[in-house]
């Protein structure tokens, strides 16, 4: 059957980008529109005056709701187990994370209870995070792996990953990120560990169908740059796209690397210098930034904001939700936190979550804009200007979700 969804009386935001055939930035209400919906693919829009008469399945009268394209969410590590609110907690105490960490601390202890953990286990706690990001209008999610450090338990969670479209309303890209931590089996050698992962896990998930990219933490105490640009590699041997942790806790050049290499997003980049802004504006590649992990370390080393405005370079903005940095499961906090804590206008934190995130997934041609030809991808809101969504903290602002040009029952 075809499923067919007309939507009226739409104060669309569409997050177009400014282009010579069009004037429209994208980011202003355009009121009493339509969008008519076919087997989930948008494929007309425009001022209600002329909305052609149509026979529908489903109209949906957006009563002059404000609606966006449903949000995308480009950096998570939903899947894990256990929790590590006492560390939290000692840490305010004073408690050194050297100290924590010897104690069996640390990411060691996601990696011990998520190897320990059953896939039924893990999902269930995913989606409970998950929920928290659907009901701030998210309809695209990125998971990455990287708690597990074994061939066995990354595959684990990339398949909890993959299954999350089946018991939610979502889509779901993947990510390996197997190149997060050294794991004990190899204490005191990562370059063996690395060749692991080359050799063993990367071609494992692929065989599998479990993974979209490849990620690597390339920082002083995760891998140097020999060993990033290994997996790197590897990960493009296989047809895979490549992002990066980089430049969070000091400048190691992991950006400049990964962006020449073609990578989708580099992500933190609270280090990043000019040289490599300039990599990723040469290189087309997007810039996230994870102000919920800043706050969450109360870290002080600002991202290079204005530069990288100077430079065009596209900032996506995300979660990083994750049990030890940013335990926050808000994308409409975090757009907050992007504008109060790095100085994002509205606009750039809107594009953050739409259509500079759907850049940063390699899905930029079809989700993160309202636009003929489109995914039907939406968030219906209960506010008047998209710059409310940055602004209120804690009351409930979604109307709806639309996903594939049908009507979530969130």
């Amino acid at each position: 059957m075809t499923m067919n969804l007309l939507l009226i009386n739409a104060r669309l935001v569409t997050m177009q980008k400014v282009t010579m055939q069009n004037d429209s930035d994208g980011y202003q209400v355009q009121d009493a529109q339509f969008v008519h919906v076919c087997d989930g693919k948008i494929i007309q829009m425009g001022p209600m005056q002329a909305c052609p008469e149509m026979d529908v399945l489903q109209t949906l009268d957006c009563e002059h709701k404000l609606v966006t394209p449903g949000l995308i969410d480009c950096h998570t590590h939903l899947v894990f187990a256990g929790n590590r609110a006492n560390e939290f907690e000692q840490r305010l105490m004073g408690v050194a994370y050297e100290e924590i960490a010897r104690q069996g601390g640390g990411i060691m202890s996601t990696v011990k209870a998520t190897r320990e953990a059953s896939e039924q286990t893990l999902l269930t706690n995913a989606l409970r995070h998950l929920s928290g990001l659907i009901k701030d209008g998210v309809t695209t999610v990125e998971v990455k792996s990287g708690y597990g450090l074994t061939l066995e338990s990354e595959l684990k969670m990339l398949r909890v990953a993959k299954q999350l479209e089946q018991h939610a309303k979502i889509k779901v890209s993947t990510t390996l990120l197997a190149a997060h931590a050294v794991p004990p089996e190899f204490k005191d050698d990562a370059d063996a560990y690395i060749n692991y992962v080359c050799e063993q896990i990367i071609p494992a998930a692929v065989s599998a169908k479990l993974v979209d990219y490849v990620d690597v933490f390339c920082e002083g105490i995760g891998f140097n740059l020999k060993q990033t640009e290994q997996v790197f590699a590897t990960a493009l041997s296989f047809g895979l796209g490549i992002k990066g942790h980089t430049e969070q806790l000091s400048h190691l050049g992991g950006s400049a690397l990964a962006a020449k290499m073609g990578a989708s997003s580099v992500d933190h980049i609270e280090y990043l210098d000019a040289e490599g802004v300039n990599a990723l504006a040469e290189n087309g590649t997007v810039a996230t930034l994870l102000p919920g992990a800043f706050y969450f370390l109360r870290e002080t080393q600002l991202p290079p904001i204005q530069c990288l405005r100077e430079a065009k370079v596209p900032m996506a903005l995300a979660s990083d939700f994750n049990p030890g940095t940013s335990p926050i499961a808000s994308l409409l906090t975090i757009m907050n936190m992007g504008c109060t804590l790095f100085r994002l206008t509205p606009e750039e934190a809107l594009r953050g979550v739409t259509c500079h995130a759907a850049q940063a997934l390699g899905i930029a041609a079809k989700r993160g804009q309202i636009k003929v030809g489109y995914e039907a991808d939406f968030a219906l809101w209960n506010v008047t200007h998209p710059a409310h969504l940055c602004y209120e903290i804690g009351t409930p602002l979604l109307h709806a979700r639309i996903l594939n040009g049908v009507l979530c029952d969130d």
